[in-house]
């Protein structure tokens, strides 16, 4: 028998509200053995979906007010029992709560254990547990979106579909094999083979989906660099919507890297300002120069700023040099003054330029548009389920791979009881992603990412 957990399932801190999560067999006594209702109605006898006021009382002593609310098995987000008490917020008071629950037989709850429950007791699949703590982390809309989708069944319904094909398939295969005195109609190797490849491009296209889903859910990291003056820290500020790096119009007045996390539409950017490109003697300032170069080396993105209203110089082309193949947006700042640029040169060399003037709050819609397509976000649909973490993303990849081989093995003649073990391997790897089989190893790697209370 599972025990009875519990945990504070709101954020540690002041607020106007602290909860109190009970999930289990026996979650309903340990919360009437310190609730007492104003209505004297004891919690082992409310019904599922409703409510009581009373006071939390422990040791005789009247702790706080609060509300319970019942959920009864199986119609709760473990499928267990479950109460959750709501109390004034605060870290003591939700915490002295909780001591009353731990000390009338409820443990402490594991880090994601009720989301772990849930999957264990049938209420939600493996990528629908998974984008519970990907929505709480979710850091702007297309990546709530994407999470939210999941959590419906999105991206399970999108696996299903090549499951259930390659199911179909090794079926067939392994009748028509065992079963020869039953005149199974003989399998049909172009049929097979068409099976097989609308198999490989529905999870291609899902694997092409994960990078772009990976930049909307964690960020990336974006450098600004050009040489000094070209409006490097006035455009940290205007994306950042405050005065984070120091503007001046002395040359080599930001000596050491600047970092701020900043959303540009669907996409955050963990920024870091940099001290401008040039030779110098300043000892303190070339120490930055350095690390900026180092930067450039690693960044996930260049935001490369060059001054309209003067010639390129010698550093802004050895800058230019760089963003060849590099993912880069050249910024055209200053654009406010006379145009005295090389535009076209620019373009000639980078795939994307955008043009502003950083010090009149610039539109920044063209940067962002750029960057999207960078990262390749602008042709991402949430909604139409995507991978969303390493352990997804290998299953589906080695799945991948057997379907793969599985064609392979057609084309070289190989028996078709050779091919129904390939085919069967893809559809364990499938089974293992959607979590409809998995080892215990497994969930419990996937779980202890979640934070407590979830």
């Amino acid at each position: 028998m599972e025990h009875t957990i519990a945990a504070i399932s709101t954020p540690n801190g002041v607020g106007g509200m602290g909860v109190i999560r009970i999930s289990g067999e026996n979650a309903l006594l340990v919360a009437e053995s310190i609730f007492n209702s104003v209505s004297g109605k004891k919690i082992s006898e409310m019904k599922g979906y409703t409510a009581s006021f009373g006071k939390i009382i422990d040791e005789g002593q009247i702790i706080d007010e609060a509300v319970a609310l019942v959920f009864r098995s199986p119609h709760s987000y473990t499928g267990e029992d479950v109460v959750e008490i709501s109390c004034h917020g605060g870290m003591y008071i939700t915490k002295r709560v909780l001591r009353a629950v731990l000390s009338h037989g409820a443990k402490p709850a594991e880090g994601g254990e009720f989301t772990k429950r849930a999957f264990l007791n049938g209420k939600m699949g493996l990528t629908e547990a998974e984008s519970v703590m990907e929505l709480i982390a979710a850091s702007g809309s297309q990546s709530a979106r994407a999470a939210l989708s999941a959590m419906e069944g999105s991206l399970r319904k999108r696996i299903n579909g090549v499951r259930d094909e390659l199911l179909n398939l090794a079926a067939h295969l392994a009748a028509w094999a065992d079963y020869p005195e039953e005149e199974i109609p003989e399998i049909d190797e172009s049929e097979l083979r068409n099976g097989l490849l609308k198999c490989k491009s529905e999870l291609k296209n899902l694997l092409s989906t994960y990078d772009a889903g990976k930049v909307m859910r964690e960020g990336v990291d974006t450098v600004i660099a050009g040489r000094p003056n070209v409006g490097k820290s006035t455009l940290m500020n205007l994306l950042a919507g405050c005065e984070r790096s120091i503007v001046t119009d002395i040359p080599g007045t930001t000596r050491d890297i600047i970092e701020e996390t900043v959303m540009l539409g669907n996409v955050p950017l963990r920024l870091s300002d940099t001290a401008g490109l040039r030779n110098t003697n300043d000892i303190v300032e070339s120490i930055g120069v350095k690390r900026a170069k180092e930067r450039l080396l690693s960044a996930g993105l260049i935001f490369a700023v060059f001054d309209a209203s003067s010639p390129l110089t010698e550093e802004d082309r050895q800058l230019i040099g760089l963003l060849e193949n590099a993912p880069a947006v050249a910024i055209v700042n200053k654009t406010d003054l006379e145009s005295k640029i090389d535009s076209d040169y620019i373009r000639s060399k980078v795939n994307h330029v955008v043009f502003i003037s950083a010090k009149n709050d610039a539109d920044t819609k063209q940067l962002e548009n750029a960057v999207a397509e960078i990262a390749g976000t602008s042709k991402l649909d949430p909604s139409q389920g995507i991978l969303a973490n390493e352990r997804q993303y290998s299953d589906a990849q080695k799945a991948l791979h057997s379907i793969e081989e599985a064609l392979t093995a057609l084309d070289m003649g190989i028996t078709f009881d050779a091919v129904t073990i390939i085919i069967e391997e893809a559809i364990n790897c499938l089974l293992e992603l959607t979590g409809e089989r998995v080892t215990e190893a497994v969930v419990d790697q996937v779980f202890h990412r979640f934070c407590v209370g979830k």
